[in-house]
């Protein structure tokens, strides 16, 4: 009798455990796909644009110093920036502006902490970055998932 219990408790929690699997979202996501179709599209977006960009060849950010700032500040993940910003997603999109924001280097996105340390206080870059260094495949407010971010930022204080 026991091991007829037995037999129906274990029919009963492999049931549940089907069940509950039907439920999971299977997670089809590329990283490395989405890289190469970022990087694609950056490039077409800076042909289609005429920007005059280096890429830095590490992370496969693209970027531009409008303005290189002065002083020899070493980034860390305590420094202290302060900046005014707007991003854009590629189809010219604007999804933040900010005047005045502050945030301390190790609280940003990746794209961000690669791209900053190139200018200096007073310097001006516009940062075009893969999803990857973003928000990735995951929708954040107005950016969707899987988006190449187009930030323009000038850094008025570092500390």
């Amino acid at each position: 009798m026991t091991k007829i219990k037995y037999l129906l408790l274990f029919i009963c929690m492999a049931g549940c455990l089907a069940a509950c699997k039907k439920d999971l979202v299977e997670d089809t996501h590329d990283p490395v796909a989405q890289f190469t179709t970022d990087t694609n599209a950056i490039r077409a977006f800076v042909t289609k644009n005429n920007l005059v960009t280096k890429k830095d060849e590490e992370f496969g950010l693209f970027y531009q110093i409008i303005t290189p700032g002065t002083g020899n500040i070493e980034y860390k993940a305590s420094t202290l920036v302060t900046c005014n910003y707007t991003g854009r997603l590629l189809d010219g999109t604007q999804f933040e502006t900010n005047n005045g924001a502050k945030f301390t280097m190790g609280g940003i996105i990746a794209g961000w902490q690669i791209g900053l340390p190139l200018i200096q206080k007073g310097g001006k870059i516009r940062l075009i970055i893969p999803s990857y260094y973003a928000y990735g495949n995951v929708k954040n407010g107005p950016v969707p998932a899987n988006s190449v971010l187009d930030f323009t930022i000038e850094i008025t204080d570092l500390q």
